[in-house]
């Protein structure tokens, strides 16, 4: 029988992608530094808030498919069929990243 990780109450669940050890500038980061740059993932479970959210008008910030950005030292990771997995509460994520319309292009 397959099994799926429902999250409960304002957490999430996030496969990880692979972190990216080259920066802009071109420094490689290896691995093992004294401090593990944020990591990213996407978002494939969310919970259903807390209790008092729906009256207080607050949503969940984030939707399944959201690409978010979190500290390495976020919630649990568990393994469930073979995949490793990140759950966290929704207020241990950095943030979402979004694609930005930089306009057209200057002629």
């Amino acid at each position: 029988m397959r099994q799926m990780l429902r999250p409960l109450f304002d957490r999430v669940v996030i496969k990880e992608l692979e972190p990216d050890r080259v920066r802009r500038s071109g420094l490689v980061v290896p691995p093992g530094s004294h401090e593990p740059p944020p990591q990213h993932g996407i978002v494939l479970q969310v919970g259903p808030g807390l209790d008092w959210w729906q009256q207080a008008g607050v949503q969940m910030p984030v939707r399944p498919g959201d690409h978010v950005v979190f500290p390495a030292s976020a919630g649990a990771w568990v393994d469930v069929e073979e995949e490793r997995l990140l759950v966290c509460r929704v207020g241990e994520l950095l943030g979402a990243l979004e694609p930005v319309d930089d306009g057209p292009d200057p002629v």
